[in-house]
């Protein structure tokens, strides 16, 4: 595991994760966006803050499609793929993305979703779920 540096994804940020993650795994969309805004907010100069970001995107992405609301989920998917990609550019992934949050898997179903994409195609994404965090041996 790398050591902290600011602006990379750290066991705080993971651990500021838990609660929404379960909402998001409970598909309690609207209440994860909620939990993880308020540590995206206080989280202001720090980079790891648009994980935060990228979680709240594709759970109101979800929202929309589970509302059969084409445009909206299209709308939030594209302001997701420009979170991951700051991601990218600010080199914010650690390891703890990819075993706690399957982070690959989950950029891989955003990613792969074209810009005019039909609501069908939003499926597999509105299937995701994150590593169910009781299992996560955070010590």
């Amino acid at each position: 595991m790398e050591d902290y540096a600011y602006g990379k994804f750290s066991m705080e940020h993971l651990r500021n994760t838990i609660e929404g993650v379960k909402l998001f795994n409970e598909q309690k969309y609207w209440e994860c966006h909620e939990v993880l805004e308020d540590h995206w907010l206080e989280g202001r100069g720090d980079n790891a803050r648009y994980v935060y970001w990228a979680i709240i995107q594709v759970a109101a992405s979800m929202i929309h499609y589970r509302d059969k609301n084409l445009s909206g989920a299209q709308g939030l998917l594209a302001k997701t793929k420009n979170k991951i990609k700051k991601i990218d550019e600010l080199k914010v992934e650690t390891d703890l993305m990819e075993t706690y949050l399957s982070w690959s898997k989950l950029k891989r179903l955003v990613m792969s979703i074209p810009s005019e994409a039909e609501l069908k195609e939003f499926k597999e994404l509105f299937e995701f779920r994150f590593r169910d965090p009781s299992t996560w041996d955070l010590e």
